[in-house]
């Protein structure tokens, strides 16, 4: 008998998906479209991998359309790649492409932090610390699980929080569609536990951001923002390389 059937289990992510439509009225493709996204941004489907409908269709009990609905979205995403009449898979980026990514979006963050080292307040300030103080915690621990898991979330965070310093709706809107394919990229490379080796650094390079964005050192706070995030690039190379053979 199918999930169809039977419906979603009790406590599973599919119960809580229809729990939710029933009670705030969201749209059914969209609150699959975020669960799908999430997946792929925490890397639970890997780069190229095949991402059945009907499987999806039958898990959380509902009809094909509105799984169709969702892919649709994450295609103009550019996180899946659909092939009319053959199916639905997660989209494969090459080294080049990644680091012609990660080069772009080191620029744009830069001048965001600009921005935002001339347009925070002292409330937004003490946020920052905040967040940066739950990163630091986290050096701490010796699960590789709970560091790589809690950076991406924290990371997402501390960013965010730089995004609202600068005041600008557009820039925060453009920088989180490229957050999205950032954390993508990182977390559909094949790499176990990613940035968690590499968290002391990363750390150190939030301060120094902090720090120029409280001194409103907007030069400071670029190219401290923009080594960060290009320095991605070398973390996701040094990661692959230390990967045992699979």
């Amino acid at each position: 008998m199918t999930t169809t059937d039977t419906g979603p289990k009790p406590g599973s992510e599919a119960a809580a998906l229809l729990a939710n439509v029933r009670t705030s009225g969201a749209r059914l493709s969209s609150a699959l479209y975020d669960i799908l996204k999430n997946r792929l941004l925490e890397g639970r489907y890997a780069a190229g991998e095949k991402i059945v409908v009907e499987s999806i269709r039958q898990e959380f009990g509902v009809s094909k359309q509105p799984v169709m609905d969702a892919l649709r979205r994450l295609s103009s995403d550019k996180l899946v790649h659909i092939v009319p009449q053959v199916g639905c898979e997660v989209v494969s980026y090459t080294p080049r492409e990644v680091e012609d990514f990660y080069t772009l979006f080191g620029g744009f963050e830069g001048a965001i932090a600009a921005v935002a080292a001339s347009r925070r307040t002292e409330a937004q300030l003490l946020e920052l610390d905040l967040i940066s103080a739950r990163v630091d915690a986290l050096i701490a621990s010796q699960d590789p699980v709970v560091r790589a898991h809690g950076y991406r979330v924290h990371n997402r965070e501390f960013h965010a929080a730089i995004h609202a310093m600068a005041h600008s709706r557009i820039m925060e809107e453009t920088s989180q569609r490229m957050w999205d394919l950032s954390d993508f990229l990182i977390n559909t490379t094949g790499i176990t536990n990613p940035l968690s080796s590499a968290l002391p650094d990363r750390q150190h390079d939030h301060h120094e951001i902090t720090e120029a964005i409280r001194n409103r050192d907007e030069a400071a706070a670029r190219e401290a923002m923009e080594r960060h995030i290009v320095g991605t690039i070398a973390v996701i190379r040094d990661e692959s390389d230390a990967q045992p053979p699979s």
